[in-house]
């Protein structure tokens, strides 16, 4: 079987490895390096710049352990996005390699639909049997505030500084804006947030944000909220940016992070039967089928929840289905995230907010982690576990966690939540002493014994 995968991203080069090993004839189209802006300009760089911004925080705990030693010095962003830039395309070529040595062919062009079942790139032909688009989405601009890559920057555009900027304006209070601004803030940036709604991180456990919020302000960062950015533009040698209740915020750059628009523009989507929502995703069902039956659709470019982690999942998921395979849809109840800030903000299932918009009855269980053994010897104060069960010491049906590297710690959760288990196979699970891991089984203890 042919099979034709238009993006290099997670959702493509997860959905060529899994038809390559299922026999398939695959070619992949892709302009940029394989890995997609996943790799080279977003998720990888941003966090690699997380991870720089956290050893500020471990420096700190030296000192407080009385292993500090000589101050620390101003961050060197220019050495330091050198490195980041050279981080993603290392991991760019592994996943081409690692796709080469599968059998799979890879076109650098850009890929158009000719017909439902052939795809034009890089002045060549090439036709399938199934087809997988991938292309991902780019960052959202808005027409009063265009960034020109110095002054007024979109998240891509990060990477190009030479200097800490003097004070940054971030503009967009979801996952990508409070990265950002912990990140630069850490690295000795003054930082500005500005957030439309009552809190940061609108969409996350309202807890979780509330401390959140609270360890940016300990920091120094300054919180806009309920206020809406209405433009920017660039003066001298800072930045303006305009803000709808008629007053301005004045700074030395201004980073806009408002959201992600699927890339489906001069694909030719038409020309192949496949529809396109209002808001330019296109839309697919469980098995990551579009409009046309041939034709499958996986990850930013579908909009909804723009996660690596779900966009590969649905490229396999396609592949899956198209060559035969058993398989199920996805469990939308069953997918984590994780805000990679410092703490790190990790969730899975259903949230305490959304339980109480759903009406759905359930036990929740919030324990602090600053009786945590382990927590104590880091010097961490501010995090908690909270898990979610049906009544009566039920099935696990969501948890958060916020601590350091939350994103390893949320996996027995995801877990619990994906496979049905119960508060009680939970809590009388093997954990660690002293770990911050021993609190997700003690908040499951509790659980059990109301």
């Amino acid at each position: 079987m042919r099979i034709l995968i238009l993006g290099g991203g997670p959702g493509g080069y997860e959905a060529a490895l899994v038809a390559a090993e299922l026999g398939a004839e695959v070619t992949l189209i892709d302009k940029a390096g394989l890995g997609g802006a996943c790799v080279l300009y977003d998720c990888v760089p941003s966090k690699a710049l997380c991870t720089a911004a956290e050893a500020v925080t471990w420096q700190e705990l030296g000192e407080t352990l009385g292993v500090g030693a000589e101050p620390a010095k101003a961050a060197d962003f220019r050495s330091l996005f050198r490195h980041i830039v050279s981080l993603a395309e290392a991991q760019s070529r592994d996943v081409e390699r690692r796709i080469g040595d599968a059998g799979v062919k890879i076109v650098h062009a850009t890929g158009r639909f000719v017909d439902a079942h052939t795809i034009e790139a890089g002045g060549q032909r090439f036709g399938g049997d199934a087809i997988l688009v991938a292309t991902g989405s780019s960052p959202r601009e808005l027409d009063t505030a265009k960034p020109d890559g110095e002054r007024i920057l979109n998240g891509r555009q990060i990477y190009s500084m030479t200097e800490v900027p003097e004070h940054l304006i971030v503009v967009g209070s979801g996952a990508t804006g409070v990265e950002f601004a912990h990140a630069f803030n850490r690295l000795g940036t003054r930082v500005t947030l500005v957030s439309s709604r009552d809190h940061v991180l609108p969409n996350e456990d309202t807890d979780a944000a509330h401390v959140l919020e609270a360890v940016f302000k300990k920091r120094g960062m300054t919180i806009m909220k309920r206020t809406r950015a209405a433009g920017a533009t660039v003066q001298g040698n800072g930045v303006v940016v305009a803000l709808s209740d008629g007053t301005a915020l004045e700074g030395s750059h201004a980073l806009f992070t408002v959201g992600q628009v699927p890339n489906t523009a001069g694909l030719g989507l038409e020309n192949a039967g496949v529809l396109v929502s209002e808001t330019g995703g296109i839309p697919i069902d469980g098995v990551s089928r579009t409009s046309a039956s041939h034709v499958y659709a996986a990850g930013d470019v579908v909009g909804g929840m723009m996660l690596a982690s779900v966009a590969a999942m649905q490229g396999r998921i396609a592949m899956w289905h198209a060559l035969g395979q058993a398989v199920a849809p996805i469990r939308a109840d069953a997918i984590s995230s994780t805000v990679f800030t410092d703490p790190e903000i990790a969730t899975v299932g259903v949230s305490e907010p959304q339980a109480k918009e759903r009406n759905l009855v359930v036990d929740v269980m919030k324990l602090p982690l600053a009786t945590n053994a382990r927590s104590k010897m880091m010097r961490f104060e501010d995090g908690f576990v909270k898990l979610l069960a049906t009544p009566g010491g039920g099935t696990i049906v969501g948890g958060t966690v916020v601590a350091p590297h939350a994103s390893d710690l949320i996996l027995p959760i995801s877990l619990a939540v994906h496979a049905r288990i119960g508060v009680a196979q939970l809590a009388q699970a093997f954990s660690i002493y002293p770990s911050l891991s021993g609190s997700i089984q003690e908040a499951a203890r509790r659980l059990m014994g109301r």
